[in-house]
């Protein structure tokens, strides 16, 4: 993907205790990783786990839902690592309500980090990867995105919209060498929160992050002949 004399780069935009540490972790193998989200104190544990472990890791604060914030992320993380060869979008904002418990406020920032912020962070990375003729970009999903419940009002539209900005992308870019994929995380993904809101789950009806960030290594990878756009990971009992 990057030029042979440096070690690519891999911003990870949403990075918590689930799919993002994850991503950070497996990425970190092979690249210098930035990692992104507002949580300063995570953020720099995980770097500094990266770093113990032989790789390179910077953090970087950033709510997303500010555009301000975004451009200042990238600036810092081409400041530090240099240009991103893989952008995985991964920020999510999941709030339960049907149409008249959401707030309008719910649902504009709903919008505003899976969407809003996944079309800011691909206009940062994508310049510098056309110049290259490659680069991959990688959009956390849902099945909100794709058949959404009643009580998705807010979540629902968002990730139809991120699914959408995905499309349009990988119709544009892949021609000019850049992979543009989505993921549909279909499923309750392995974390603590999920673990706290629904007990009933048992280890196999859930995603284990680790599994979910061995598709995006495979997709980042994928040879240019046979590029997969639009991926679903889902536990084996899961119905669909």
């Amino acid at each position: 993907m990057a030029a042979s004399n440096r070690r690519p780069v891999c911003a990870v935009v949403g990075v918590g205790p689930g799919l993002g540490a994850a991503l950070a972790r497996r990425f970190a193998e092979q690249y210098a990783v930035a990692l992104v989200a507002r949580g300063e104190d995570k953020l720099t544990a995980l770097a500094k786990e990266i770093e113990s472990a032989g790789g390179k890791a910077i953090p970087v604060c950033a709510d997303v839902a500010k555009a301000a914030d975004i451009t200042t992320a990238f600036d810092k993380i081409r400041r530090e690592l240099g240009d991103v060869d893989a952008l995985l979008y991964n920020a999510a904002m999941r709030p339960f309500g049907k149409l008249m418990d959401t707030k309008p406020s719910t649902f504009e920032n709903t919008w505003r980090v899976n969407a809003f912020g996944a079309f800011l962070a691909a206009q940062e990375v994508v310049p510098a990867m056309l110049k290259r003729g490659s680069g991959t970009i990688i959009f956390t999903g849902a099945t909100a995105g794709v058949k959404p419940y009643a009580t998705s009002a807010a979540f629902g539209p968002a990730k139809f919209a991120m699914r959408g900005l995905a499309q349009v992308m990988a119709r544009d870019l892949q021609p000019q060498g850049i992979h543009v994929a989505y993921v549909n995380v279909d499923g309750a993904i392995d974390m603590p929160f999920i673990r706290e809101r629904f007990p009933q789950l048992g280890a196999d009806d859930m995603l284990k992050p680790s599994a979910i960030a061995e598709t995006y290594w495979h997709l980042a990878h994928q040879d240019r002949s046979a590029w997969s756009h639009e991926v679903d990971v889902r536990p084996f009992k899961e119905k669909w």
